[in-house]
């Protein structure tokens, strides 16, 4: 019997616990395609085989399957809603001491840019974020937490000048920035929520998975927020049934938990 796709998905999800059916096939269908090409692999089969043998071809696996595409303070606008209305309104309703999580956090841009956009109006040694990653490879990038000039485009001049040294064209964030990030590996998938968020953000990753998927992890997010939490998604995605799971809509990108 021919090796097809649906079993290179099973044996993906027993070796990396990777589910392949929350993504659109098409596209995922298409990468990982190109990665056996690359390897000169007759198929699904071989190619599960060399992964499991092959460290750096695993690793290769996960870095191309799960896509990194970072930069601090994307979208810039909406950041600055986050500044002049989000935190307010937050801090106002929770106090200081905010329970944040970055969600898919990939290099780390995400959470160090909530560090220093919080630091704004929280002093930084209050300031506490939760990251995560499906990726334990990108999470070691974070933790170094070295960036190229155009990943810190976006950064207010005043921030960049404060936390970060130029260190041979590359730019090394401070550890003081560092120190307030916990990271760890999560799959949204499969694994479990921590509950009694303030603040959500998780942006331009759900755009790969299935509506079914996406559905699914939205509903996660809700019941991980307190009520009056905040969610906070990318330029590229929408809640279109956001009033079904429960939230109110405060703008495009930002979603609220109502108040009991």
């Amino acid at each position: 019997m021919a090796y097809e796709y649906e079993d290179f998905k099973k044996a993906i999800l027993q070796l990396t616990k990777v589910d392949l059916n929350a993504y659109k096939e098409q596209q995922m269908k298409r990468r990982i395609l190109s990665l056996i090409a690359k390897h000169k692999l007759p198929g699904f089969e071989e190619y599960v085989q060399a992964i499991k043998k092959d460290k750096d071809m695993y690793e290769e696996f996960l870095n191309y399957f799960t896509i990194n595409v970072s930069e601090f303070y994307r979208n810039p606008d909406q950041w600055d809603m986050m500044d002049k209305q989000v935190i307010p309104e937050l801090i106002e309703r929770f106090g200081k001491n905010l329970k944040i999580w970055s969600a898919a956090c990939s290099t780390g841009d995400e959470p160090y840019s909530l560090v220093m956009a919080f630091s704004k109006h929280i002093p930084l040694n209050q300031i506490k974020i939760y990251a995560t990653d499906i990726d334990k490879q990108v999470i070691e990038k974070a933790k170094v937490g070295l960036y190229a000039p155009k990943s810190i485009t976006s950064v207010p001049k005043d921030l960049k000048d404060k936390y970060f040294e130029n260190v041979g064209g590359a730019y090394q964030i401070s550890d003081q920035i560092k120190s307030r990030v916990t990271f760890k590996d999560h799959n949204l998938i499969l694994n479990d929520y921590q509950k009694g968020f303030d603040f959500i953000v998780c942006r331009n990753v759900l755009i790969y998975f299935t509506e079914e998927a996406k559905d699914a992890v939205f509903k996660k997010f809700y019941e991980s927020l307190k009520p009056g939490g905040v969610l906070f998604i990318g330029s590229t995605e929408q809640i279109t049934n956001y009033g079904d799971i429960g939230y109110i809509r405060k703008s495009s990108f930002y979603y609220e938990k109502p108040m009991k």
